[in-house]
């Protein structure tokens, strides 16, 4: 009775206040929550730092689902905030630029990123406001609290990140932790073989040195930021998981350089 009601009510609703994503929350409260967000995160990206982004040209043609971001990851929080500000502005037909924040009245609002659960549940009041701008929940069968353990893998994920994709874009940071070159998780290039998205491949740079861990605190101010969109993807489905993991990894430059393995050999 209630998504009768609900149907009815969206026929009427132009300003999406009854529309629902696939999981069940408020897009009217997402799009305030974005809004609201962006406002405060804007100088963070443009005036205590400068953010250099390239290859937006990419995404101009991109359809409205379907299409999977990954990227290599730095912070917990900014480094998808970000994304966010460029995703708007794109949106407004800005190339390669967040630096008219108008597109913050109208931000594109069919957006995803997959977390790790305890982060956005265990993290206190903010983790848990950033988590209603998107969140796609999921267990770490690797690691939890910050230490490393074994556990049964959450076999909900690629469900969840499906239903994410049929309904708008999403992003992911395969390698589920901020340590740079850590390896790639399996589970994206099952999830790519299921899903067959369009993958666009992300590599980002400067947020470790100008912002703390979880990407709220400042730690070097007039830092230069920089996005870079790769050329989209079409994986072949049949295509091995390791040959995937290659190319991601390689799209991604998260491959350790020459002289850190030799620095491990003799280490």
């Amino acid at each position: 009775m209630k998504l009768h009601i609900r149907n009815f009510l969206s026929m009427f609703d132009v300003f999406g206040i009854v529309e629902r994503d696939p999981f069940g929350n408020s897009m009217f409260l997402k799009r305030i929550i974005m809004f609201t967000l962006g406002w405060i995160t804007y100088g963070r990206l443009r005036v205590y730092n400068k953010t250099k982004i390239s290859g937006t040209e990419h995404l101009e043609n991109l359809p409205q689902t379907g299409v999977l971001f990954l990227s290599n990851h730095q912070t917990y929080f900014m480094d998808v905030i970000c994304l966010y500000h460029v995703f708007f502005s794109i949106k407004w037909g800005f190339k390669n630029s967040i630096n008219f924040p108008i597109y913050l009245l109208a931000p594109r609002s069919r957006l995803f990123y997959v977390a790790a659960s305890e982060t956005m549940k265990e993290g206190g009041l903010l983790p848990r406001i950033f988590s209603q701008a998107g969140a796609i929940l999921v267990n770490r069968s690797w690691r939890a609290k910050g230490h490393d353990v074994k556990r049964e893998l959450d076999t909900a994920a690629n469900d969840k990140v499906g239903l994410g994709l049929k309904y708008g874009w999403v992003v992911s940071f395969p390698q589920g932790t901020t340590t740079p070159y850590a390896p790639l998780r399996k589970g994206t290039a099952h999830l790519i073989k299921a899903h067959n998205p369009i993958v666009v491949p992300v590599v980002i740079n400067g947020f470790r040195r100008a912002f703390d861990k979880k990407g709220l605190l400042f730690k070097k101010r007039n830092t230069t930021l920089s996005v870079t969109f790769k050329e989209p993807i079409q994986f072949d489905p049949n295509m091995p998981v390791e040959e995937i993991m290659d190319i991601l990894r390689e799209q991604i430059e998260q491959k350790i350089p020459v002289e850190k393995l030799k620095w491990r050999r003799e280490e």
